[in-house]
């Protein structure tokens, strides 16, 4: 067997690990891209909306993120390239009068301009991009091997990473969002949110983008018809699956072929959902599905991405086994795991969070520049150690 290596594999080919691959090749012309699926942006990448919106609230950590990585990969994609990016401004709408309530206290807290439409507010920063055609462009001086699973990752003695018994890395990336498979560390707690997109034919012309209960796309014209064509998403579902016992839907490869859990019965009902959501924004005539698109987004339980080097739990609490106090834990004291790397967590957020984050971490790989404390994994730690302290004082 001939043994391929690498400075850096990236294990996932959504908006996430494509961004990465493109700012490492900045650096490294010996990078491999890794995908179960046969095309990149196939799975919960794949079935975003893909919409670049401003975080609206009070000023606090997560808005502030959001609004510096709205600003960062909106110029990101323009510069990519004009076609990729659909730069038309949205117009966000209160649910209801609670949310119109909530909107007007946010006034004094806008970080972006905006100007009163109808029952909303229209930002001109508002975008949406086309999930494969940026990806395919963010990678296309990368080499690949997609419909290809990693099945075995482990790491020999001198730190260096070897896949399925074939491929050697100096570093691993992993980017595979709701699938945790690899990383085996007990702190580290994603939860899939299942979402529906759908892409509708119609007659009506929507001039730009529309966020209520769901968002709705500027439309395209579809060659040689008198029809347009209009994006609407995203549904959300949490099942209460045991990922320890079964993983099938997340670890599947072309996840719209499945019917295990997403099954037809979900798809028809969310398409019909989507729709009369759309409808309450602006009405579409003469509807008709022309595609659908369901994946898992990865959040966290906080919201904030992960992002950096994992911490060894095992290591960390061997050399200071106070830890599991809970308390008093500096982040000085946490090993971490020798050239793994992740970006996880974007959420709802991944067009806008993955080339902020991905700049981040190449940054920080190549250019030792410090990661924001609480994008990194050490936070997740500390706050499973202190979960550890109250389940020993709870069997006392």
């Amino acid at each position: 067997m001939n043994k391929k290596e690498f400075d850096y594999v990236v294990i996932g080919a959504g908006i996430a690990g494509c961004s990465l691959a493109h700012f490492l090749g900045k650096y490294s012309k010996s990078i491999l891209l890794i995908d179960r699926n046969s095309q990149v942006a196939f799975g919960a990448s794949g079935a975003a909306g893909a919409f670049l919106s401003p975080l609206l609230g009070k000023p606090n950590d997560f808005k502030d993120l959001i609004t510096k990585s709205l600003i960062f990969s909106t110029n990101f994609y323009k510069n990519l390239g004009q076609e990729l990016i659909n730069n038309c401004g949205v117009c966000r709408i209160p649910k209801n009068q609670e949310d119109s309530d909530k909107f007007d206290s946010y006034k004094a807290y806008m970080d972006f301009e905006y100007s009163q439409m109808n029952d909303g507010y229209f930002f001109e920063i508002g975008s949406q991009v086309t999930p494969s055609l940026i990806c395919e462009k963010l990678t296309k001086d990368i080499e690949k091997k997609l419909s290809y699973n990693v099945e075995k990752l482990e790491q020999k003695e001198n730190s260096t990473w070897i896949i399925n018994d074939e491929i050697y890395a100096k570093n691993i990336i992993l980017t595979t969002g709701a699938d945790v498979k690899h990383i085996k560390e007990e702190y580290f707690d994603i939860r899939g949110v299942w979402g529906q997109k759908i892409d509708v034919s119609t007659t009506t012309e929507t001039k730009i983008n529309y966020h209520k209960e769901c968002s709705v796309s500027k439309a395209s014209k579809i060659e040689n018809t008198k029809l347009f064509k209009v994006s609407i998403g995203a549904t959300h579902h949490k099942f209460n699956c045991d990922k320890n016992i079964c993983n099938y839907c997340i670890e599947t490869a072309n996840i719209n072929a499945c019917s295990k859990c997403y099954n037809d019965s979900i798809i028809n009902s969310d398409s019909l959902k989507l729709i009369a959501l759309a409808n309450d924004i602006i009405k579409l005539e003469n509807v008709e599905v022309i595609d659908v698109k369901i994946g898992a987004r990865a959040a966290s339980n906080d919201y904030f991405p992960m992002l950096g080097a994992l911490v060894d739990s095992k290591k960390s609490i061997e050399e200071y086994p106070h830890l599991l106090n809970g308390t008093h834990i500096k982040n000085s004291m946490l090993e971490t795991i020798n050239n793994l790397y992740v970006i996880n967590g974007v959420g709802g957020r991944g067009f806008v969070l993955s080339p902020y984050l991905a700049n981040e971490l190449v940054e920080h790989i190549i250019n030792n520049k410090e990661i924001e404390d609480n994008l990194t994994t050490h936070r997740l730690f500390k706050r499973w150690a202190k979960k550890q302290k109250n389940k020993v004082i709870g069997r006392k």
